[in-house]
């Protein structure tokens, strides 16, 4: 492999998975609860330069706002309800900052990856964002922040500004361009959905030196036969099927 790879097995999708409202503290205190030791989290910029978390580009599906989230200053961001959607128990839920995540994670003893999502068009500035303080405020974690993102032009501008910093090629469909890619990413990862995965395309990745992460799995089944074949983290939104010790179990 191209380096130690310091992260568990599983990984709370968003936080907390499907039992919680995703990208929020009460999400990662669901994870944490669980038992779960590292989370996955999206970040991006509001139009003030404030790095919080979100997964859509709008803000409709998962709190009280509307419009693009990006387009936003964050004391307009701040305000909204990120929690009500899922259910009353979080009403009153707000969208937090980076900054608030880190201190959550170091609270309860967190690994972190944070997907980068840039809303159209800002993904250099994104990347450099998200790289610059994922290295700061993380600077005395004892695991690094795994870096990841679908962007090509976000993940070069995080190499750019934190090279330290472990970096993931996410790829939803398959691309054979793939070692090509994070070669000049100096990528020590891919990210990829788990329904293209084959324990071929498994034994090509990990042959190259490269880790695997395959999201987002929540059939028991399909996580042995993933892990079988040598993908070494699993991102699951059944954290309470799929916890922290599958692999022993």
């Amino acid at each position: 492999m191209t380096e130690n790879w310091p992260y568990p097995t599983i990984v709370a999708h968003r936080g907390g998975g499907s039992l919680a409202p995703e990208n929020t503290l009460a999400a990662i205190d669901t994870g944490a609860r669980h038992g779960h030791t590292m989370i996955e989290i999206d970040a991006k910029l509001s139009a003030d330069g404030q790095i919080f978390l979100l997964h859509d580009d709008t803000l409709e599906r998962t709190s009280t706002g509307h419009g693009i989230a990006g387009h936003f200053a964050w004391e307009d961001l701040a305000r909204l309800d990120a929690g009500a959607w899922f259910n009353d128990k979080f009403r009153g839920e707000s969208l937090p900052l980076l900054a608030e995540v880190a201190a959550r994670c170091a609270r309860h003893g967190l690994a972190v990856n944070i997907e980068i999502k840039p809303t159209t068009g800002t993904d250099v500035d994104t990347g450099r964002a998200v790289a610059l303080a994922a290295a700061r405020l993380w600077q005395d974690s004892a695991v690094p922040p795994l870096l990841s993102s679908f962007s090509v032009d976000a993940l070069a501008a995080a190499l750019q500004a934190a090279p330290q910093l472990p970096r993931g090629l996410l790829l939803h469909f398959w691309d054979d361009n793939w070692p090509r890619l994070a070669q000049e990413l100096q990528c020590s990862a891919l990210h990829l959905n788990h329904e293209v995965l084959t324990e071929e395309r498994v034994a090509q990745i990990t042959d190259a030196g490269l880790h695997i992460l395959a999201y987002t799995v929540n059939s028991p089944y399909r996580a042995r036969a993933l892990l079988s074949w040598g993908v070494e983290t699993l991102c699951t939104d059944r954290i309470d099927l799929i916890g922290p010790d599958f692999a022993d179990s």
